[in-house]
């Protein structure tokens, strides 16, 4: 009984991702979260090594189909669309949508505590399903179910608005780049209280700092970010 329920909760995921694996354990062994081994003796491995492989498949196909679809782009823009499609949350989203949320295999502590409904770990078996599907198919494979499941997001993303201003730009970028956010700090004030200047620093989560002045401290963090993003991505 547990086979056929195995099986048929295999199926509906490659249902889902539009592939068909040749080696079904590949599929099995993206599924299984470490928590599952840990508290069950005899399973063999957990999609941790695979999720590692499928975040550069992921980013490479992505990169890939982005630089074709959209030739008129310059990096920084080609940076922010893949960074808006490949966030946790997107990615989490698009793995509940593909039901893998209901296939994930864990532990029962870990089920206990909300594993299924987590973000990051909704991230990480879709991350590592493509890594699956990398080895088993190969890149054109992996390429191929990449752009049949992203595309549709792409146009979403793609009808977003490209004027975001530089702070939730630039968090968008650091999230992606060091999944954390940049932190402002104000340093101080100049100049006298009708013409004031703030001056505001900008610490990324990598340390690089960036200190900008302004007429107010939204202006003073904007110029910061905005600092930063030249460095970041060239050309934005």
């Amino acid at each position: 009984m547990k086979n056929v329920a195995g099986l048929t909760m295999l199926d509906r995921v490659q249902t889902s991702i539009h592939y068909s694996f040749r080696e079904s354990s590949l599929l099995l062994l993206a599924l299984t979260h470490s928590s599952h081994c840990n508290e069950v003796s005899g399973t063999v491995g957990h999609n941790e090594r695979l999720e590692f492989l499928g975040d550069a498949v992921l980013e490479l196909c992505v990169s890939r189909f982005l630089y074709d679809f959209f030739p008129e782009f310059r990096e920084g823009e080609l940076t922010l669309l893949r960074s808006r499609l490949v966030s946790q949350a997107a990615l989490a989203a698009l793995a509940v949508e593909l039901k893998l949320d209901q296939a994930l295999i864990m532990g029962r502590g870990e089920e206990e505590q909300g594993g299924r409904a987590r973000s990051s770990m909704l991230c990480d078996v879709l991350e590592a399903v493509l890594g699956a599907v990398f080895l088993d198919g190969g890149f054109d494979e992996a390429e191929r179910v990449v752009r049949k499941l992203l595309m549709p997001k792409l146009r979403e993303v793609s009808a977003e608005p490209h004027d975001k201003d530089d702070k939730s730009r630039l968090q968008e970028v650091t999230q992606k780049l060091f999944q954390d956010r940049p932190v402002y700090v104000l340093k101080g004030s100049l100049g006298p209280e009708h013409a004031k200047r703030f001056v505001v620093e900008l610490v990324l989560p990598d340390g690089m700092l960036f200190e900008a002045e302004g007429s107010s401290l939204k202006k003073a963090e904007q110029t910061a970010a905005a600092m930063a993003l030249r460095v970041l991505i060239p050309g934005s």
